[in-house]
């Protein structure tokens, strides 16, 4: 047994963690990073890294299909489950090394193992004992499955669904939130027949309703089948297929059934509660500061009440490190942190939806403008549908900036500026955005909201 002592102690190396790590190391701070797995966690190894990779090879098949449309002639002759599981390990390869570099750069010592922390504040990995000054608990989260529905065999989470090696004929996506329609996207690239179903009344519905039903209509475009707003009572498997049953009696067959819920916090049997911190519902209660009430303790990323999202957990891990280290990082709020779901189209958001809008504020004080992309040129030549929809207040600034098309999720952070810097649009509408780029929608959305509309009447 050996017993360590450092600055701070991380306990997790996922987002929230390793940047907490590497901004504390920064800051003159010695850290101890203890990880169970791979430093790098859910997001670079099993989570956003390798599914936009897998994102961007389907891509790839839908130019390759639609390209006689462009002048090119090319066919498709079959996807490669195992060449397009090489370039996605590869790019995570790619990735991993880099962020082991840094990490040794910066002089963090690594821990491997499954940390536990202790009464006195200590974290213990076997028989070792690691003591900081300040503990930061970044756990991470796990797929979440329903009550009554084992994973296993031809029920998948998206963790196994990365390791299939067989292109399936048929899926079935329980959940129509972001993993759900990611993946639904890819199988429909890959000649999939897709099946989501969704308890909800809409596809992706924490988005604004607009951009919820124009998703549902691009996938109807591509074949994604969808039943909506029935909820799952069942489902059995035998050798070659799985069946789903819905509460109204409706069923659906198909080779495999992913498993889309939502995430859950990883936080059982890692001695939280016995060292007094407080859980609801599994997730670490914490201040706005992200203390969790006791001292020297604090908790970032997914095991935190709130978006679980990486970038999040990231952001969370610098505010946190720079605390410890004295100074005053500013406290982003969900309502400013962008969203963004990879499917093809793509759906971008930050800020509020027109409806919470108008829950907040009242109707008469709101106004929203969309913008259908079908206007824009670049969106035009590179083939995509979809609309920019931003809401602000009357006489007041942007509260809420929505997109979907292809390639959206690169223009969000223009929205994000806008509704954290509280900005009006006759503030950005004199603004320039460059000829001929996606983001002239954006400019356009503000023209008009500004009482100049351009190209719109």
């Amino acid at each position: 047994m050996t017993t360590q002592t450092f600055d701070i102690v991380v306990l997790g190396g996922g987002s929230g963690g390793y940047a907490a790590a590497l901004r504390a190391s920064e800051l003159g701070k010695s850290v101890a990073l203890i990880e169970k797995d791979k430093v790098g966690g859910t997001c670079l190894h099993r989570g956003c890294i390798p599914t936009k990779a897998l994102l961007h090879a389907a891509e790839v098949a839908e130019h390759v299909r639609d390209a006689a449309h462009v002048g090119i002639t090319a066919t498709l002759e079959s996807i490669d489950p195992a060449g397009v599981r090489a370039y996605r390990e590869g790019i995570v390869a790619k990735k991993y090394k880099g962020l082991e570099g840094l990490v040794k750069a910066r002089g963090i010592t690594t821990v491997a193992g499954t940390g536990r922390l202790n009464a006195d504040r200590s974290v213990s990995v076997g028989d070792d004992v690691y003591v900081g000054t300040d503990v930061i608990l970044a756990t991470g989260s796990y797929s979440r499955t329903l009550p009554g529905l084992e994973i296993g065999g031809r029920i998948l989470t998206s963790e196994q669904a990365l390791s299939l090696d067989v292109i399936p004929e048929r899926v079935l996506v329980l959940g129509g939130g972001v993993i759900g329609v990611e993946f639904a996207s890819v199988w429909r690239s890959f000649d999939t027949e897709v099946t989501i179903i969704e308890a909800l009344p809409h596809l992706v519905p924490n988005e604004d309703i607009a951009m919820s039903k124009g998703l549902e209509r691009a996938f109807r475009r591509r074949g994604i089948q969808y039943s909506l707003g029935v909820r799952y009572q069942s489902a059995t498997q035998d050798d070659t297929s799985v069946t789903v049953t819905l509460e109204d009696g409706t069923t659906f067959t198909a080779d495999y059934l992913l498993v889309a819920v939502g995430r859950g916090p990883v936080t059982a049997d890692l001695g939280f509660e016995e060292a007094g911190v407080a859980l609801d519902r599994g997730f670490v209660t914490v201040d706005q500061d992200l203390r969790t009430g006791v001292p020297g303790v604090w908790a970032v990323g997914d095991i935190t009440p709130g978006l679980q999202l990486a970038h999040r957990g990231f952001q969370q891990g610098i505010a946190v490190a720079e605390r410890i280290a004295g100074l005053s990082p500013v406290n982003i709020p969900d309502s400013q942190i962008p969203k963004v779901t990879y499917s093809s189209p793509e759906v971008a958001s930050v800020g509020i939806t027109e409806d919470a809008a108008v829950a907040e504020h009242g109707a008469d004080a709101v106004v929203a403008y969309e913008y259908n992309l079908a206007g824009n040129g670049k969106s035009e030549i590179i083939g995509t549908s979809g609309l920019v929809k931003v809401v602000r207040l009357k006489d007041g600034p942007v509260v809420g900036v929505h997109l979907l098309g292809d390639r959206v999720g690169e223009l969000i952070t223009e929205g994000q500026l806008a509704v954290a810097w509280e900005a009006h649009p006759e503030d950005i509408a004199p603004l320039i955005h460059a000829h001929p780029t996606q983001s002239e929608a954006l400019g356009e959305a503000f023209l008009a909201l500004a009482g100049k509309p351009l190209h719109a009447l």
